[in-house]
C-alpha cells in the first residue's frame, strides 16, 4: 500500500467486539509496544477458501507459548472467530486474517513481561494477491540469527526490524528481495518467504536448520510436489546454488507461490516447477 494512503477495509475482533477500521489497541505503556512481547501469525482467504487456516491458528498459540505469553484462545475458537470475521466482507475479496497475543504490562523486572496480562486480537483486513509478475533478488549482508540470540522459532513481531533491514538495503541497489544467509553464511530464506530453487528437474529448499521458521505454506508446496513424483530435497545451500540455479520460486502466507526472474544481473524464466508448485497449490487450496 503506497505511504500516505488510507488502510484497506478492516475488522478486527478485540474485548468481545468487532470494531470496524484500524482501532487503536497498544498504548505507550503497553509491553509490547515498546518492548515487542507480540507474536502473530497470518492466514489467508481468497477466492472463497482459507487454506491451512487450523494450522496457522495453531501457531500463532505455539509462538506464544515460546515467548512465555499465555495463549487464552483455543486453535478451534480462532478458526470459528476468523469465519465469523470473513463474512463482513465482500465474498470475493481476498483478505489477510491475523491472530496476535501481546502483553500488556511489564513484570518485576520491567524488560521481561507479565504473562498473566497476556492479551489479544484477531484482524482481518481486505489485501489483494499479488499478481505473480517475478522478482528480483540479490545477497543481503544481513544474517538470520540463532535461536540463542533470538526467539527464531516463533513467528515473533521483534524478527521483522532485521528482515526490514534487508529489504531497505536491497531496494537501495536496485532489488525486489533478498536471500538472508545463517550465522554460517548458509541460505535461510528470503528477507519476507521462504526459498525453492530447481536445477536439473529436482527441487531443493534450505533445510530447516533452526535459524527461519519452515512455513506452512512451504511444508504444504513440498508436500504437493513430492505427491506429484518431483524430488524435493532439504539441504544445506549457499548462495552460489541459486546463482546456478535453472529456476526459483518463493512460498510464504501472504502470496502463496511467486516466481523469482532476476537473481542479480541474470534474468530466469517462469519455469516448469515453479509453475508446477503454484498449480498444485492452487489446486490444494480449492480442493
Amino acid at each position: 500500500m503506497p505511504l500516505g494512503t488510507a488502510w484497506s477495509k478492516t475488522w478486527t475482533f478485540f474485548e468481545e467486539n468487532w470494531h470496524e477500521g484500524n482501532i487503536g489497541i497498544m498504548g505507550p505503556r503497553t509491553h509490547a509496544a515498546w518492548l515487542c512481547s507480540v507474536v502473530f501469525d497470518g492466514a489467508r482467504s481468497f477466492e472463497g477458501v482459507t487454506p491451512d487456516l487450523e494450522l496457522h491458528c495453531a501457531r500463532v498459540n505455539d509462538s506464544a507459548k515460546k515467548l512465555f505469553l499465555k495463549p487464552t484462545v483455543s486453535p478451534e475458537e480462532w478458526v470459528k472467530l476468523a469465519r465469523e470475521g470473513i463474512k463482513r466482507f465482500d465474498k470475493d475479496a481476498a483478505l489477510y486474517i491475523r491472530p496476535m497475543y501481546w502483553a500488556e504490562n511489564e513484570g518485576p523486572w520491567v524488560q521481561a513481561h507479565d504473562p498473566e496480562s497476556t492479551r489479544w486480537c484477531l484482524s482481518i483486513y481486505e489485501a489483494p494477491m499479488r499478481t505473480p509478475k517475478g522478482f528480483s533478488i540479490t545477497l543481503s549482508p544481513y544474517r538470520r540469527p540463532t535461536l540463542e540470540t533470538m526467539p527464531v522459532d516463533a513467528k515473533a513481531g521483534c524478527l521483522y526490524p532485521n528482515n526490514s533491514r534487508s529489504l531497505f538495503e536491497a531496494h537501495a541497489r536496485g532489488f525486489d528481495n533478498a536471500i538472508v544467509c545463517d550465522m554460517l553464511g548458509n541460505v535461510a530464506e528470503l528477507a519476507t518467504s521462504n526459498i525453492f530453487m530447481a536445477k536439473d528437474g529436482i527441487v531443493f529448499t534450505p533445510i530447516s536448520n533452526g535459524t527461519f521458521l519452515a512455513g506452512i505454506t512451504r511444508q504444504r508446496v513440498i508436500g504437493l510436489i513430492r505427491q506429484s513424483g518431483v524430488t524435493v530435497i532439504e539441504k544445506t545451500l549457499a548462495y552460489q546454488d541459486f546463482e546456478k540455479a535453472d529456476e526459483i520460486f518463493a512460498t510464504g502466507n501472504y502470496s502463496k507461490v511467486v516466481p523469482v526472474t532476476r537473481i542479480g544481473e541474470r534474468s530466469l524464466p517462469f519455469g516448469p516447477l515453479y509453475t508446477k508448485a503454484r498449480e498444485l497449490y492452487w489446486a490444494f487450496a480449492h480442493s
